[in-house]
């Protein structure tokens, strides 16, 4: 039972040691732009979470980072142009239309626009072939009369 106590106190002490981050602004409006751009950014460690959510050390330094750009009197956009001069269009989490971005903005529209003409393509090829033969042979028709005629005699019958 000691052992399971200590183990519950061992965990929870872990709680009262997280660092929360307080960061004071001179006006309401940096304070704004602080959170839009800690959304807006991605983290370059997680790479599927902004610094705002990130627990990672070089997010924690972006956060700092920004905290001091914008208490030092630079707006949004000098904020984003820093960081991508820094880390490249990665950071961003909508990365501007360029040569280099292309791909990411036009290739699903292009992926969609060939699989819908290949669906086309494949539905109007099947239309075009029947399924079944429309007219049976002679022989075939013979056959098919026999069978129908006499249905218990179909296991002696050699094909």
């Amino acid at each position: 039972m000691r052992v399971v106590v200590f183990l519950l106190a061992l965990t929870m002490s872990g709680i009262t040691w997280a660092a929360i981050e307080a960061y004071e602004f001179d006006t309401a409006q940096q304070e704004e732009d602080f959170k839009d751009l800690t959304f807006e950014l991605r983290c370059l460690v997680c790479q599927n979470q902004n610094i705002a959510d990130s627990n990672a050390e070089l997010a924690q330094d972006l956060r700092s980072e920004i905290h001091k750009m914008l208490r030092g009197g630079s707006d949004k956009a000098e904020v984003v142009d820093f960081m991508v001069e820094r880390y490249g269009d990665f950071v961003l989490y909508r990365p501007p239309v360029n040569t280099a971005t292309a791909p990411l903005w036009y290739g699903p529209f292009i992926i969609g626009i060939i699989g819908v003409f290949l669906l086309i393509r494949f539905i109007r090829s099947r239309a075009v072939k029947p399924a079944v033969p429309t007219e049976l042979s002679a022989e075939e028709r013979k056959r098919l009369e026999s069978l129908l005629s006499d249905p218990g005699d179909e296991g002696n019958r050699k094909r």
